[in-house]
C-alpha cells in the first residue's frame, strides 16, 4: 500500500467523522447525517479529479465507500465519548484539511502541471469537502469567512515545493509539509489570527 493511499484513507476517515459530527449538531437525521459525512469526504477530491479528467476515485475503489460508512458508524456510535464538540470538529477537520492537501499536491505533480496548479489542486481537494458540507447544513463555509483555512493549505503546499528542492526522503517531505498546514492552522484558531479585513469596524 503506497503512502498515498494511505494518506488518502485518513483523509477521508478524518473528514467523514468531521461530517457526522457537524450533521448531528444540526441534529440531521441518520440518512441526513451518512450523506454529509460522504459529501465531505468526497467532494473535494470528486471536484479535483473531474477537473483533471481522470477516474473518480471513489467510483473504482470501494474501500473508500466502506471506510466512509465504517468511520462515519463509529462517529455515531461513540458520538458521547467525543467530547468537548467545537475541538474534537475542529481536530478532525485540521487533519483532513493537511492529508487532502498532500494527495491533491501529488495528484498535480503525477499529472506533471505547474507547481502553482498543484497548490491549488491540493488546496481544492482539501476545502471543497467541507465547502459542500457548510453549505448543506446551511453555513457559511468557514473558507469565506476571516479565519485562516485555506491559507494554511497554501502554506503547506509551498513548504512541499521548498522542500522538494532539497535532499529530503519524500516520505519526510509530505510529512513536514502536512504538518505545517496543522501547525499554521492551530496556531491561527488559538491566537485568533486572521486575514486583514476590508470592512471598517461594525459594518455589517
Amino acid at each position: 500500500m503506497s503512502l498515498f493511499l494511505v494518506i488518502d484513507i485518513l483523509g477521508t476517515v478524518a473528514f467523514a467523522i468531521s461530517g457526522v459530527l457537524t450533521a448531528m449538531h444540526k441534529r440531521l437525521d441518520l440518512f441526513g447525517i451518512f450523506i454529509i459525512a460522504f459529501v465531505t469526504s468526497v467532494g473535494g477530491g470528486t471536484l479535483r479529479d473531474v477537473l483533471l479528467d481522470v477516474d473518480i476515485v471513489w467510483m473504482q475503489n470501494m474501500t473508500y465507500v466502506y471506510v466512509i460508512f465504517l468511520a462515519a458508524t463509529f462517529a455515531i456510535i461513540f458520538r458521547n465519548k467525543l467530547n468537548y464538540f467545537r475541538r474534537t470538529l475542529f481536530l478532525f477537520d485540521t487533519i483532513g484539511i493537511a492529508l487532502f492537501t498532500m494527495v491533491g499536491i501529488e495528484k498535480g505533480v503525477q499529472m506533471e502541471l505547474h507547481p502553482i496548479i498543484c497548490v491549488a489542486l491540493g488546496t481544492m481537494s482539501a476545502c471543497f469537502g467541507g465547502v459542500i458540507r457548510d453549505i448543506l447544513c446551511n453555513e457559511i463555509p468557514i473558507i469565506f469567512r476571516k479565519e485562516i483555512y485555506a491559507t494554511a493549505c497554501i502554506l503547506g503546499g509551498i513548504c512541499y515545493f521548498l522542500l522538494e528542492l532539497t535532499a529530503l526522503n519524500p516520505s519526510w517531505v509530505v510529512i513536514i509539509s502536512g504538518s505545517v498546514v496543522i501547525v499554521v492552522r492551530i496556531l491561527a484558531v488559538k491566537f485568533q489570527l486572521s486575514l486583514p479585513s476590508i470592512y471598517p469596524k461594525g459594518e455589517l
